[in-house]
């Protein structure tokens, strides 16, 4: 994940300008309409932004998604139709908001940050959501749908959500940008429990590096989804928004379903700084282990190597009666052996008995 994502307007430009930007997204534009209440379902899959415009007159509750890379133009369509705020529909062109919720005259404007777990790498993507008293109007530039779930429930009529208003469509599209954390997090979980496993059996620089980049991701995922549930706390308690007591109910829960994540990340970094602190253990231990093997071998020979220094003098016992007298014996060299090997054999049951090794 990159440090900074937010695509921006040169310093000085008029608020609300949209200038053409360089895509993010290969996947082409679609705008797809669902137009439905409790007894008849209209979808149209490639539509045109005008398209739009024939079912707001309609008492029915209109659901319009912008999948891929809209351009100026596009926009402008759009917000002439739904009267988009140009403020709002700046932030819909800049992608790599911060997640935030905003009334306009009645009608609700929100960002929120989708979780895209791949390649042992995560990544955000931006939902921007309109919602007015009939309609809603949802923009993503990813690869692929997340809402596809919401559109097969909407087709086999069941549950609630084709007799409720768009207030609760809007809460469905809420629900699932928020739920996507919980598979994205269980991947994190995954990483953790193979990079504790490393550490305990034979860390090394590729988990240090693992380790980092853990770190690192789950920050920037905090980052991102923490303000979501300043998002949800607007829609609970502003009066201005849009939203029923009945829905409020509903995203209730969706609230404690941020709750939940926002735990399991902050666990999360607590786990990666204590594995920090265990690597960090670890390679030292490794270390001692080394330095008291290396230690141990050295004290064992070292009074050895006073013997053979001292037998190694070489002095002529003929010049004098107090030099070497071994060096005549028939056995002198066995016995110097013999005393080294006692000598090797009490350091090391000295050493055995102190439990230095």
């Amino acid at each position: 994940m990159s440090y900074f994502t937010k695509r921006y307007h040169p310093p000085g430009t008029a608020p609300g300008t949209l200038v053409k930007r360089k895509k993010i997204s290969a996947r082409p534009l679609l705008i797809s309409i669902i137009d439905y209440d409790a007894t008849h379902l209209q979808e149209v899959t490639d539509a045109t932004a005008q398209q739009c415009k024939l079912y707001l007159s309609q008492p029915t509750v209109t659901w319009v998604h912008v999948h891929g890379h809209a351009e100026p133009e596009v926009l402008r369509e759009l917000g002439a139709i739904f009267d988009l705020h140009p403020l709002a529909m700046e932030d819909v062109l800049n992608t790599g908001q911060r997640p935030k919720a905003e009334s306009y005259d009645g009608q609700l404007f929100a960002i929120t940050s989708l979780p895209v777990f791949a390649s042992k790498a995560v990544r955000t993507e931006q939902i921007s959501v309109f919602a007015g008293e009939s309609y809603v109007v949802s923009f993503h530039e990813g690869k692929n749908d997340p809402f596809e779930p919401i559109r097969k429930r909407l087709r086999k009529d069941t549950g609630r959500l084709r007799t409720r208003k768009a207030d609760y469509l809007l809460y469905a599209l809420l629900d699932i940008v928020i739920d996507q954390g919980f598979p994205v997090l269980e991947a994190f979980g995954e990483q953790i429990d193979s990079l504790e496993n490393a550490l305990l059996r034979n860390p090394d620089k590729r988990t240090l590096t693992a380790l980092h980049h853990l770190k690192r991701e789950l920050l920037l995922l905090r980052r991102m989804l923490w303000p979501q549930r300043e998002v949800l706390n607007i829609l609970l308690r502003d009066e201005q928004v849009p939203i029923t007591n009945e829905t409020k109910l509903y995203l209730r829960d969706c609230y404690d379903h941020t709750i939940q994540i926002m735990d399991l990340i902050e666990t999360y970094r607590d786990m990666t700084a204590s594995m920090l602190d265990i690597y960090l253990s670890s390679v030292s231990n490794r270390l001692n282990e080394v330095m008291r093997v290396l230690t141990v071998i050295a004290t064992v020979f070292i009074p050895p190597t006073f013997v053979v220094g001292v037998y190694g003098m070489n002095f002529d016992r003929s010049v004098s009666r107090w030099n070497m007298p071994e060096l005549g014996w028939s056995f002198g060299y066995l016995f110097v052996w013999s005393v080294m090997a006692l000598m090797i054999g009490g350091m090391l049951l000295y050493v055995k008995r102190k439990k230095w090794f």
